[in-house]
């Protein structure tokens, strides 16, 4: 019994890690770990530094990139992705393509990931697949200001994808400081978003408004300062305290040995009566 007792929780805690493995497995593999949190039609993700380079990653369904992007790929889900065509259809000189995963299927739709490495995001829009969208960074009163705008015209839709009118389209942007500012609400615009862990903001938009054309406008303030460069920083003076606490205890500790030592020979040292 005791044996069954003790074995129990050790089982669930493997069941669990099992799970997390397999979910980040299927998430590398495609994307599709997403199903467990909020899913969207088109995501685009980037990653900025203060220095203006970026990774960029977009999760799409074929159909949003051809409604989107004008991409000539089949909409027809039985028919073969050519990852060796959407990589020649997306190269620009203004950035590297790292990856263009293999496709994977939700709602009867077939999606793929792109991941690009953007020396300078300020120059996207002279690469055909952002030439909608509009980035700049720039510092001003001791913070930098980072601002995106994906606007565009109509773009007509996909009648093979059988859109509901429900999907949804995301720009997400992991910042490398601390946030002062932000736009994530604008009713004008429909948009909405939330701000996550700090310095993750996620802006959303119905699929059905970004065909139509109402555009997307981002405004970040933020810390001229990283928070890695300022999290190193604390790092190291907190090991530095640590550090001095030691070497005064250790000073301490060696000093009072001595006072010790010494009483007893001084003890021993006077004449006897």
């Amino acid at each position: 019994m005791r044996r069954t007792r003790r074995a129990a929780p050790i089982a669930l805690v493997i069941a669990c890690l099992v799970l997390l493995v397999a979910a980040s497995t299927i998430d590398c593999a495609g994307g599709a770990g997403r199903r467990f949190g909020r899913q969207y039609e088109y995501e685009e993700d980037v990653t900025l530094s203060l220095d203006g380079s970026a990774v960029v990653t977009i999760n799409a369904s074929i159909p949003a990139l051809v409604a989107l992007h004008g991409m000539a790929l089949p909409v027809n889900s039985r028919t073969r992705i050519d990852r060796d065509d959407v990589r020649a259809q997306i190269e620009s000189p203004v950035y590297d393509v790292t990856r263009v995963s293999r496709t994977w299927r939700r709602r009867g739709r077939r999606f793929i990931q792109i991941r690009l490495d953007v020396p300078d995001v300020r120059r996207l829009p002279e690469a055909p697949l952002f030439d909608r969208a509009r980035y700049d960074l720039a510092t001003r009163e001791g913070g930098s200001v980072f601002r995106q705008r994906v606007g565009g015209g109509k773009r007509a839709g996909v009648p093979e994808a059988n859109w509901d009118g429900s999907e949804l389209v995301a720009f997400k942007l992991h910042l490398p400081s601390r946030i002062f500012h932000h736009n994530v609400r604008d009713i004008e615009t429909r948009q909405t978003g939330e701000v996550e862990r700090g310095n993750i903001v996620r802006w959303e938009q119905r699929l059905s408004d970004r065909l139509a054309g109402v555009p997307v406008e981002m405004e970040v303030r933020m810390d001229s300062e990283s928070i890695l460069n300022r999290t190193l920083w604390l790092f190291a003076g907190a090991f530095g305290a640590a550090m001095f606490a030691l070497a005064m205890a250790i000073w301490w500790v060696v000093r009072r040995g001595r006072g010790r030592s010494i009483a007893p020979r001084s003890s021993q040292s006077l004449p006897q009566s």
